[in-house]
C-alpha cells in the first residue's frame, strides 16, 4: 500500500502560498520535502522543512531560486524531522548523481542521520525514486547510480568524522597566514578523491544554501570556520590538479554535471605553468613527475621548468604545485607510487619539515568491505611475509579467494558484473600491448585463455569491451570496482629459503617503469606497490590468479582457495 504522495507540480510564484494552503491543509506544520525545478535550465533544488509557506516565501526572496519554475511537495503522515532530514540527503545524492538536474543546493548540510527504522525509510525513499521516475523527475535506477562515477565522485557525500577533522584542519590551514601547504595521507580507498571534491564545491557554494538543521557543536565549529574562509576569498581562483589523465577525465565529467563547478576547474599537471593560483588541490598527489623516464613528456616537462624558472633536472611536479599556489592541498599516499618518474618520498618527507606545512592522516578504510583488517592483512603479506598470521582470511562481509583455476575467475567476475555491475579483471604489466599494434593478436596467454590488454586508455572501466579484457595499473588507479579479479604476473615470485618476494626484471613489461632502475630493490618496491594498489580496488570482493607455483604455494596459507561447489 502506498504511504507518500508526491503532488501535482504547482507553479513557484507568489499564489503558490494559497495553493498549497488550500490543498494541504494537514502538512503546514508537518516534516516534509519539496523538490523546486526549472525544466528549460535543469537546475533544481531540494529542501525539507517542517513550515513549508515560510520556507517557499524565503525562497522566492532569493536571487538564484526565483529563477526555479515549478514545486513539489513529498508528503507521508509517517514522516518526522529524522526521516525527512534522511529523504533530502538521499534525494540530493542521488538525483545530483542521475543527472537530469543540476542541484543549487551546497553540500555541507549532507549527514548520515541514524535512527530509529532507518531501513524502513530507506525501502520508503525507494519507493519515492521509483515513482520520481515514473513522472519524469528522474531517469536512472538506483542500481544504475550506485554504479555511476557521478555518484562515487559527486560532492554530495556525508563525510566520517575522520574526514571532517582533515577538513577543518585544511580550512585552518587556509585561514592561518603562516600555513602554505595541507599534507593529507591516506591510503587507498580512505577517501582522499571524495574530501578534495568536497572541498572544492564547499568553497565554490554560496553560504545561503547551507542547511543548519543537522549541525551539531562539531558542525558548527565548521560551518564557523567556513564562513570565515569564505570571508577572506570571496572569489577564489582554484584548481583540481589530477596527474592520471584517465582518472582527470572522470573528475572532469563529474564536475560538468555539478552546479557551480566546471570541466575546465580540473588540471593536469602540465597547465600549472600557464597561472597561478589562491589555492591548488592536488589528488593522486603521489602520481606527480619528476625527470625519470619521461617518454614523449621530457619536452613539455623541460619547457616548464624553464619557463617557471626551475632547474629541469632537479625539480618535479611538486615544486610547481607549491610554486604556483598560494595555498596548496596535497592528497597523497607513498605507497601508491608506481614507477621510477614518479615523485620520490624524500621530496613529501622534505616538505613535511617546512614550517609553513601542515599534516593530517585519514586511516579509515571506506572503500572496501573488508575493512582495515582486509587492509592490514595486504601489506601484511607484501611488506611483512617473514611475521604472518597463520590461518587463512575469512569473513562474511568481503570476498578474497585464491584461484588455481583462470578460466574460472574469469567465469566469475563476468558472473559478478551480471549482476553488481563494475566487475572487472585487472593484471600486472607482465605482458608486452601488442593488440595496441594489430588488434587481431592477443597479450596474455595463460593455459587455454587467450586475453587482450584494454584496447582503450581513458576511462576503460567504464568502456564498452572492458568486461572482455584485462585492465592494468595506469586504467584502474584511483578508480573502485565493485569485484576484482587480479592476475599476479610472472614477473614477482616467492623465495622459501629467504622468505622474500623476488622480482624477474626481464618479466616486467613496462619500460618507463623499469628502464632507469639498477637496484632491482627498487623496482619490488614498485611493482609490490602496484599489486597492493590493484588489491584494494574492489568493493565487495577480490579474486586472485597467480601464475608462479611458488608464489601461489605462499599466498594459499593466507587466502581461502575457491571451490565452486560452496560458493554460489
Amino acid at each position: 500500500m502506498k504511504n507518500f504522495t508526491i503532488t501535482e507540480e504547482y507553479d513557484f510564484d507568489h499564489l503558490t502560498e494559497t495553493k498549497i494552503n488550500n490543498n494541504h491543509k494537514d502538512y503546514l506544520s508537518w516534516p516534509i520535502v519539496y523538490f523546486l525545478k526549472n525544466k528549460n535550465t535543469k537546475s533544481a533544488y531540494v529542501g525539507e522543512t517542517t513550515d513549508v509557506l515560510t520556507r517557499i516565501n524565503t525562497h522566492l526572496k532569493s536571487e538564484e531560486k526565483k529563477q526555479l519554475s515549478s514545486v513539489n511537495l513529498i508528503l507521508s503522515d509517517l514522516f518526522h524531522k529524522s526521516a525527512t532530514l534522511d529523504l533530502e540527503s538521499n534525494l540530493i545524492k542521488y538525483i545530483s548523481a542521475d543527472g537530469q538536474y543540476a542541484l543549487q543546493n551546497g553540500n555541507l548540510g549532507i549527514s548520515n542521520h541514524q535512527y530509529y527504522e532507518k531501513k524502513v525509510y530507506w525501502d520508503l525513499f525507494k519507493d519515492i525514486w521509483d515513482e520520481l521516475r515514473q513522472i519524469g523527475i528522474t531517469r536512472h535506477s538506483l542500481d544504475f547510480i550506485n554504479n555511476s562515477d557521478l555518484f562515487k565522485y559527486s560532492p554530495y557525500k556525508s563525510l566520517s568524522k575522520e574526514q571532517i577533522k582533515g577538513l577543518k584542519m585544511i580550512l585552518n590551514c587556509l585561514l592561518d597566514e603562516n600555513a602554505k601547504v595541507s599534507l593529507i595521507h591516506g591510503g587507498a580507498g580512505t577517501g582522499k578523491s571524495i574530501l578534495a571534491i568536497f572541498l572544492f564545491k564547499l568553497l565554490k557554494t554560496n553560504l545561503e544554501d547551507f542547511n543548519y538543521a543537522d549541525f551539531d557543536e562539531d558542525d558548527e565549529e565548521l560551518f564557523s570556520l567556513l564562513k570565515k574562509v569564505k570571508n577572506k576569498f570571496t572569489d577564489i581562483n582554484m584548481a583540481l590538479v589530477i596527474p592520471m589523465a584517465s582518472f582527470r577525465k572522470t573528475i572532469s565529467n563529474v564536475f560538468k554535471n555539478v552546479n557551480g563547478l566546471s570541466g575546465k576547474m580540473v588540471i593536469g599537471p602540465s597547465d600549472l605553468a600557464n597561472n597561478k593560483y589562491d589555492l591548488i588541490i592536488v589528488d593522486e598527489g603521489h602520481r606527480l613527475r619528476r625527470r625519470v623516464n619521461l617518454g614523449s613528456y621530457f619536452g613539455t616537462f623541460d619547457k616548464n621548468c624553464e619557463k617557471l624558472g626551475l632547474d629541469k633536472s632537479t625539480s618535479s611536479e611538486l615544486d610547481w604545485v607549491i610554486l604556483q599556489s598560494n595555498k596548496s592541498i596535497i592528497f597523497y599516499d607513498q605507497y601508491q607510487s608506481i614507477k621510477p618518474s614518479d615523485t620520490v618520498k624524500d621530496s613529501f618527507k622534505k616538505l613535511e619539515l617546512e614550517p609553513y606545512t601542515r599534516i593530517e592522516k585519514l586511516k579509515t578504510q571506506l572503500r572496501v568491505r573488508g575493512g582495515n583488517q582486509y587492509i592490514k592483512l595486504i601489506h601484511k603479506i607484501f611488506d611483512e611475509p617473514i611475521t604472518l598470521p597463520s590461518e587463512t582470511y575469512k569473513t562474511d562481509d568481503y570476498e578474497f579467494y585464491l584461484f588455481d583455476d583462470l578460466s574460472q575467475m574469469i567465469d566469475r567476475i563476468k558472473k559478478k558484473d551480471e549482476f553488481h555491475g563494475l566487475s572487472r579483471m585487472v593484471a600486472g604489466y607482465a605482458w608486452e600491448w601488442v593488440s595496441n599494434k594489430d588488434s587481431e593478436a592477443y597479450d596474455i596467454v595463460i593455459g587455454e585463455n587467450q586475453l587482450k590488454w584494454n584496447s582503450v586508455s581513458v576511462d576503460w572501466i567504464n568502456s564498452a569491451n572492458s568486461l572482455n579484457e584485462i585492465g592494468c595499473i595506469h586504467t584502474t588507479q584511483g578508480y573502485d570496482l565493485n569485484y576484482t579479479g587480479v592476475i599476479i604476473g610472472p614477473e614477482l615470485d616467492y623465495d622459501f629459503a629467504s622468505g622474500k618476494f623476488i622480482v624477474e626484471k626481464q618479466k616486467y613489461k613496462d619500460k618507463n617503469g623499469k628502464n632507469s632502475i639498477l637496484n632491482e630493490e627498487e623496482l619490488l618496491d614498485f611493482i609490490i606497490n602496484i599489486y597492493k594498489t590493484i588489491l584494494q580496488r574492489g568493493i565487495q570482493g577480490t579474486y586472485v590468479y597467480v601464475c608462479n607455483d611458488n608464489l601461489r604455494r605462499f599466498l594459499k596459507q593466507f587466502i581461502q582457495p575457491f571451490n565452486s561447489s560452496t560458493q554460489q
